[in-house]
């Protein structure tokens, strides 16, 4: 008698469509058009955003250096990582991307409160489904389903992805005044 996996692992094209194949890019189209609106907000003022000047008086009031580069280095970093979630590119990363940018956005705007005007609600939920994704990878219908490299996700890719993110996460907010 055979155990079935929780979770089936990489598949042949021919397999059939499991819920994995399903809902993983529900999940990556919706959170990476978040990400993108967000960061096309900060770039290009889209979606009645403040664009890269007000963004970065903002960031230069929270304490980072260089504002205007710090809101440029976010929104393009939630619009690429936003892109990469969508096509299914890279996921880990983009997933990491995501998850480093909501560690700034926690910091920022964490005030004690969790839930409510002044809670993280929102930030800690993009945030544990970006993880989600680093971990479990795009599922089949993604652009890396047909990388050699990135064909058949393993947890450990989304482990380094998620420790380089948190690192480099780190270092910036030891910038922070």
């Amino acid at each position: 008698m055979t155990a079935t996996p929780s979770y089936p692992g990489p598949r042949t094209r021919t397999a059939a469509t499991t819920p994995f194949d399903v809902g993983l890019p529900v999940l990556r189209i919706v959170l990476g058009a978040i990400m993108i609106v967000h960061g096309t907000q900060k770039l290009f003022r889209w979606f009645d955003g403040p664009g890269v000047k007000s963004t970065g008086m903002f960031f230069g009031k929270a304490g980072y250096p260089a504002g205007e580069t710090m809101a440029v280095i976010a929104g393009l970093t939630e619009t690429l990582g936003g892109l990469g979630l969508i096509l299914g590119l890279f996921t880990p990363l983009a997933a990491a991307a995501v998850v480093g940018v909501m560690i700034h956005a926690i910091s920022v705007k964490w005030a004690g409160e969790v839930v409510g005007m002044e809670g993280i609600e929102f930030e800690s939920l993009i945030t544990a489904a970006a993880v989600t994704l680093a971990l479990t990878g795009p599922g089949r219908y993604a652009v890396d389903s047909f990388l050699p490299v990135l064909r058949h996700h393993r947890v450990l890719h989304g482990v380094l992805a998620l420790v380089l993110a948190v690192a480099l996460a780190v270092v910036v907010l030891l910038l922070r005044d």
